[in-house]
């Protein structure tokens, strides 16, 4: 299975509108076609979709994923810039939109949403994490190389200041993964920027942060590209003996 992980496209109801000073749809619409030409078998979008929660923004994000190939499956996640109310309405039947379970080809993906109203740090919540923690211990599911993906980090990332605003309940969730076998790797988005390490107690789990389709934040950890200041994304591919291969990807 091949996934194309794009994070934080930030859109906007007004087309033409520049977001952090740059063309905000102009870059996503760039973003898939570059992504599409790598054949994924499922678009992971990870978060921070709609920068100003706008019913406009989410219709031009469903526009331009109505245009995909039958073949590509579709994943959404909120982020603290979303309106998960509003994307659900429109996206939830282009999309699976978290919290939600996907299989696809020889993977299963659990899509995690982090979202707090009215706060830029994210949270999973006991019902979720509940939730969550019968996925992982389906017996139906076992063998099945397994994906964890949120919006916000898992882990702190070496930045103050992103650290402040990540996942509180981060330590609840590494815990209920420790367990899990089946786990390759985590993903996430948030940081508008290359991030690679492992799972707290487990160094055979990656732990990925995704570069965003808009702008980027001063990175943490050098860009294996030497581009580190350029829109970008991630690309996993779930091999037939469950190992899992990474590209980091830039354009622009």
């Amino acid at each position: 299975m091949r996934l194309l992980q794009l994070s934080d496209p930030h859109l906007v109801n007004r087309a033409s509108a520049l977001v952090r000073g740059k063309p905000a749809l102009r870059l996503w619409h760039q973003a898939l076609e570059e992504g599409l030409t790598l054949h994924p078998d499922l678009l992971l979008v990870s978060g921070d979709l709609c920068q100003d929660e706008s019913w406009g923004g989410y219709q031009k994000l469903r526009d331009s994923l109505e245009r995909l190939p039958d073949t590509v499956a579709v994943a959404l996640l909120p982020g603290n810039h979303d309106h998960p109310a509003l994307l659900r309405a429109a996206l939830g039947r282009t999309a699976a939109v978290a919290p939600a379970e996907l299989l696809v080809g020889n993977a299963r993906v659990l899509l995690l949403s982090s979202h707090q109203a009215g706060a830029c740090a994210g949270a999973l919540g006991t019902a979720q994490l509940t939730w969550l923690q019968k996925r992982l211990t389906d017996p139906s599911q076992a063998g099945r190389p397994l994906l964890v993906a949120l919006h916000h980090p898992p882990v702190a990332i070496g930045d103050p200041g992103m650290d402040a605003i990540g996942l509180k309940d981060a330590a609840a969730l590494i815990a209920m993964l420790q367990p899990a076998t089946d786990l390759r790797a985590v993903v996430f988005g948030h940081i508008h920027q290359h991030w690679q390490g492992v799972l707290p107690g487990r160094q055979d789990v990656m732990v990925l942060g995704c570069p965003s389709t808009l702008a980027s934040f001063q990175a943490v950890q050098p860009c294996p590209l030497n581009r580190p200041e350029h829109p970008g994304g991630r690309l996993l591919d779930i091999r037939e003996d469950g190992s899992v291969g990474t590209t980091l990807l830039r354009w622009g």
